[in-house]
């Protein structure tokens, strides 16, 4: 057995009409599916959705969510064509980003924003693919 990749990417959140609102329109990510509890957002190959926190204590168990806790935090890496494109597009939509693009001595391009809920976001080019275009 061999686990290939992971094809999903499943944030439980307190607030789904803000965190919906904030990938729809400041992210621009088009909502595919949704039901009370959840939104499913169409992001190219990769499969990515938000959750109440109330489905996710149905799903997991809440001592498995760590409420209460620091709990655990997640960073999402996400590839784009062009970093300062993306960064520019979406400050003048008001998105206030942590670090703006950078050059990175691993050989990305990044910056970095946060959700509504704090979740970070990593945006990245290659630095190769920055050169060769």
């Amino acid at each position: 057995m061999t686990i290939r990749r992971v094809n999903a990417a499943v944030l439980f959140v307190h607030d789904l009409n803000k965190c919906m609102e904030f990938y729809r329109n400041v992210l621009g990510l088009e909502v595919v599916v949704s039901d009370d509890v959840s939104y499913a957002f169409k992001m190219h190959d990769q499969d990515f959705a938000i959750v109440h926190i109330s489905a996710a204590i149905q799903m997991v168990g809440e001592e498995a969510l760590g409420l209460g806790q620091a709990g655990h935090r997640v960073m999402l890496c996400a590839d784009v064509d062009d970093v300062d494109d993306v960064y520019t597009a979406l400050t003048a939509k008001g998105l206030t980003f942590i670090r703006p693009p950078i050059s990175q001595a691993w050989g990305w391009r990044t910056a970095y924003f946060a959700d509504p809920e704090g979740v970070i976001w990593e945006l990245r080019q290659s630095i190769s693919s920055r050169q060769a275009g």
